[in-house]
């Protein structure tokens, strides 16, 4: 085996992956998970108090 066929390897092996990774992401399977992933940012877990007085009145407490 030459070095050419080694390159030759590695690249058929690095697309085949790479096909594999597509098929994976765009599969039907995985569509619900990857639409709550999508939605992540938008989730809010702890209401926000709109007071940035809180934050700096709990400092000088200290």
């Amino acid at each position: 085996m030459t070095l050419t066929d080694a390159r030759v390897f590695v690249t058929v092996i690095s697309f085949i992956c790479f096909i594999g990774i597509l098929f994976w992401a765009f599969s039907s399977h995985r569509k619900k998970a990857f639409d709550e992933a999508a939605m992540l940012p938008f989730t809010d877990d702890e209401p926000h108090s709109g007071n940035s007085q809180s934050v700096s009145q709990h400092g000088a407490q200290q």
